[in-house]
């Protein structure tokens, strides 16, 4: 099994910054690709931000410039920096993250909880 765990989200000042962290845990040889996605009420889930393991990021167009996606590959740890927050970054933000659990074996997607963040005018 593997489980993500998600912290960091909560109440913040529009302009502020927040910064969200997911831990893999479990039976992990190897944790690929790990992203972020949010999902605000009445909408779809979005992809906010990917990284590769080897560090390669991806942002979706809302967040370039403001968000920063990092991880540290022997804690099997995501983060995801958020700054200049508006209201409308307000959403459950979604951690992802595309796991081995032996060598040579198939590649399995997990997902966290998920974390609430509210960001106030």
């Amino acid at each position: 099994q593997v489980q993500l765990v998600e912290s960091g989200g909560g109440l913040v000042q529009a302009g502020g910054p927040l910064r969200l962290s997911c831990a893999a845990s479990g039976r992990i040889f190897r944790a690929n690709a790990m992203g972020w996605f949010r999902q605000a009420p009445g909408k779809q889930r979005e992809l906010v931000a990917v990284i590769t393991r080897a560090g390669s990021t991806n942002y979706a167009d809302s967040v370039t410039g403001r968000f920063t996606i990092s991880r540290d590959n022997a804690k099997n740890t995501v983060y995801l920096t958020m700054n200049s927050l508006t209201p409308e970054d307000a959403a459950d933000y979604y951690c992802n993250a595309k796991i081995l659990r032996t060598i040579g074996g198939l590649e399995y997607d997990y997902w966290g909880q998920g974390t609430q963040v509210t960001v106030s005018s």
